[in-house]
């Protein structure tokens, strides 16, 4: 079967979509039936999905008129962390049965604090606690304030979803953020082989982005190849770093890998094969999640022959090498997506605190 291939390639399917109506239930849309039969081994969330899930559904409005108090914040909290929370039930047995590489559910800090460092931190490991699983993962962007905050809660033992990164520039960055916090909490004395991580490229915002600006100049043979060229390389980095003999040491010690996890990997543009991000991002170590219409195609039609990464590490190099050469920068693209996606994110808690605060009323 198609998940059993993309697992053997040594890539791990969580799903990108989290609802109180995906949570009950066992048809073919519910999350327990993605687990049994579609191969599903994580889940992740972000401020966009909670606030499609919980703007104007009846699911949640039992919740929202028990709750007593006045706070939005805190009530949109419970929400969110008590779906959660069940997610990370429904995943234990295969938490447990992977050694808590995959049944892992993320939550992400509130996005408004992407660029404040101590109350990320502080936000980060009260989730971490409200939710009280051993397999939540604890999201946070990897804005320039948010790595040290990563450092921090790695070393504080509290396994971590890094958001947002859109740069291989900035993914060193945030491999080094979480080898501290590794060498932090051996230093503590902590049980490194408790503490799980992955770092989140994303990927098809890279492409919309690039297009775009390849249209204007005329340029048409480098369109929809540098958002995977980007990920290859970024791969490659991966590959590179997590074999230094610094990181060997702290694996003989008990650490686990960072494994990088393609995000937005749904297909914006229709001329594009609706699996083309994940047929080429298949190699060991690696999660893909997936909006809920990316996994059924690829469930149904995706072509999978194996680690697609590793052999076009040398071809993505020189289609990042050509795309500078047109006079695009690339550096400036992936500036400007942090920057957009923070916004989104932000607007997108905004408009969920909104429109729970109607309900409330």
């Amino acid at each position: 079967m198609k998940h059993q291939q993309i697992l053997a390639a040594g890539t791990s399917i969580w799903l990108d979509d989290l609802s109180r109506a995906r949570l009950s239930g066992d048809d073919r849309l519910s999350l327990a039936y993605r687990i049994a039969h579609n191969g599903v081994r994580g889940v992740t969330t972000n401020p966009s999905i909670f606030a499609a899930a919980i703007t104007g559904s009846a699911d949640y409005a039992s919740d929202i008129a028990a709750f007593h108090g006045e706070n939005v914040d805190a009530l949109v909290q419970k929400l969110t962390t008590d779906d959660v929370r069940l997610a990370c039930d429904l995943f234990l047995d295969l938490y447990r049965s992977s050694n808590g590489i995959d049944g892992r559910v993320s939550i992400e800090v509130d996005p408004r604090l992407a660029r404040n460092t101590e109350a990320t931190i502080s936000e980060g490991a009260a989730l971490f606690s409200i939710v009280d699983r051993p397999n939540v993962m604890i999201k946070v962007p990897a804005t320039i304030e948010g790595l040290p905050a990563i450092t921090a809660l790695i070393g504080q033992g509290i396994s971590v979803n890094v958001t947002l990164i859109f740069s291989v520039e900035r993914y060193a960055h945030v491999i080094e953020a979480f080898i501290k916090g590794i060498e932090i909490a051996a230093s503590e004395g902590r049980d490194l082989s408790t503490i799980r991580s992955v770092a989140s490229f994303f990927i098809s915002r890279i492409d919309s982005a690039v297009d775009k600006e390849l249209k204007a100049i005329g340029n048409t043979s480098l369109m929809g190849k540098i958002a995977l060229a980007n990920a290859h390389v970024a791969y490659a980095l991966f590959q590179e770093i997590f074999q230094s003999e610094r990181w060997m040491a702290l694996q003989k010690a008990g650490a686990h890998v960072q494994r990088p996890l393609w995000a937005s990997t749904g297909v914006k543009d229709p001329a594009y094969p609706d699996t083309l991000y994940v047929d080429q991002l298949l190699a060991a170590h690696t999660v893909n999640t997936m909006p809920p219409a990316t996994l059924d195609a690829v469930l149904d039609h995706s072509a999978i022959n194996g680690d697609s990464i590793s052999p076009q590490i040398a071809g993505s190099k020189k289609h990042i090498r050509d795309l500078e050469e047109t006079g695009i920068s690339l550096a400036a693209i992936t500036t400007f997506l942090e920057e957009d996606g923070v916004k989104k994110f932000a607007q997108s808690w905004i408009d969920l605190l909104d429109s729970v605060k109607k309900e409330m009323k």
